[in-house]
């Protein structure tokens, strides 16, 4: 007896994956050439930082936005919850 078709795994999702890729692209371009909100990340340029408040403080006495002028800081927030 002669096989009507035969098993092709690949063959049958090709095109599926083709257009999920096709989506996935298309998405990534939408979200990247949609402007950006009010509160974009360039929405600070040219303006001073804002004092850094909150607590505790833990490896120093609280710092001012005066005291660390000239330095690069990096700040780790950490949250629990």
């Amino acid at each position: 007896m002669k096989r009507l078709w035969t098993w092709k795994p690949l063959g049958t999702w090709k095109p599926v994956g083709t257009w999920m890729a096709a989506a996935g692209l298309g998405s990534a371009l939408a979200f990247l050439a949609a402007p950006p909100g009010s509160e974009a990340f360039t929405a600070r340029v040219g303006q001073p930082a804002p004092e850094i408040t909150g607590g505790p403080w833990i490896n120093s006495e609280p710092l001012s936005m005066e005291r660390l002028r000239g330095r690069v800081v990096a700040v780790e927030f950490w949250t629990f919850g």
